[in-house]
């Protein structure tokens, strides 16, 4: 398919920079067979039935975004940009680099107190860095010398403040290890959870760490080229059995953003623990998700080929322009939609 055939009109002032207080005040469209429905996230319990499991991704954001600059080679100290987005081993960690010509294998970053050597050097300004600490001992040093990993779009735009440390976190966060925020997540607080709770729906948690992948544009003309960043993820045989249950019940499983739905498709119904570089778009069945919740993505973006996959592109291009019409907010910090294949 040509990446051209997903491509939109999206008004620079429809990407929000900062999330709605509170959190479920946020927009919802629901999309279901081609009719758009606009209500508020904290009307969420209203759009679902006792018995269905929503399916969140509890990955953690780390300080993954670092500044530093080489040392140890004669001559100059050249600056060095590092985002951290995939993690090989306790003290190991892949990034993207620039200018990734100034490093070569061998070579040391001086991250503030935290110093890296490189590992391996890619093609496309990869690099691979082991730090001198391990573990949890190296996740507390990228707390003291790393920042949240805003996207791009948000960084041009303003300065990062403590308050995106809260903001770019889910409140129900556990496992450390994300560059990136599960985004569709961000509208949840404890009071829409228990709101959830009290209707009768369920909930189940997978893990999938976000990676720097994500902000990355898709170059290549035809979406056969694209080569999509990998990403590791986990879902226990607990999680499995319950989501069996719930359709064996009757009940539909919801996804609670297209991370969630990545890894869910991606370990097909089996126990997961691993790398996924799955790539969703038109055409491809769904084995597990019956509903997606997720916020609006950007033009020519996998996410936006992803949702187009789950609910159609012509009904996804239709509900996008009704959205911008009436100024829903997109991206990270922006509102969200529901949506339901069609029938």
């Amino acid at each position: 398919m040509r990446v051209a055939d997903f491509d939109f009109e999206l008004p620079p002032e429809n990407i929000a920079l900062r999330p709605i207080t509170p959190r479920e005040a946020a927009k919802l469209l629901v999309i279901q067979n081609s009719a758009f429905s606009d209500l508020h996230v904290g009307d969420l319990p209203s759009q679902l039935r006792r018995g269905d499991l929503l399916v969140f991704n509890n990955t953690k954001v780390i300080p993954a975004a670092l500044s530093g600059v080489r040392v140890g080679r004669l001559g100059t100290t050249p600056k060095i940009e590092a985002l951290l987005h995939l993690r090989i081993d306790g003290a190991s960690w892949k990034a993207f680099v620039k200018p990734a010509k100034k490093l070569e294998a061998g070579d040391t970053v001086q991250f503030g107190s935290l110093s890296a050597v490189v590992e391996e050097k890619g093609d496309t300004g990869e690099v691979t860095f082991r730090f001198p600490v391990s573990g949890a001992d190296l996740d507390i040093a990228l707390t003291q010398v790393g920042r949240v990993p805003l996207p791009p779009y948000i960084e041009s735009k303003r300065a990062q403040d403590l308050q995106d440390r809260s903001d770019y976190q889910t409140v129900y966060a556990k496992e450390s290890g994300a560059v990136a925020a599960p985004t569709a997540g961000l509208h949840f607080t404890p009071e829409l959870i228990k709101a959830c709770q009290a209707t009768g729906i369920e909930s189940e948690f997978v893990t999938l760490h976000v990676g720097a992948g994500t902000f990355l544009p898709v170059k290549a003309d035809d979406t056969r080229d694209h080569k999509m960043h990998a990403e590791w993820g986990e879902v226990s045989l607990e999680t499995l059995n319950h989501i069996q249950a719930v359709k064996a019940s009757g009940g539909r499983v919801i996804a609670v953003g297209t991370t969630s739905l990545r890894l869910l498709e991606s370990a097909a119904g089996k126990p997961f623990s691993g790398t996924t570089d799955i790539f969703i778009t038109p055409g491809y069945k769904f084995n597990t998700v019956d509903g997606l919740m997720t916020n609006f993505h950007l033009p020519r973006s996998t996410l936006f080929m992803l949702v187009c996959a789950f609910a159609g592109t012509d009904t996804m291009k239709a509900a996008y322009a009704h959205a911008i019409a009436q100024n829903y907010r997109f991206y990270s910090y922006g509102d969200a939609s529901l949506l339901w294949p069609a029938q």
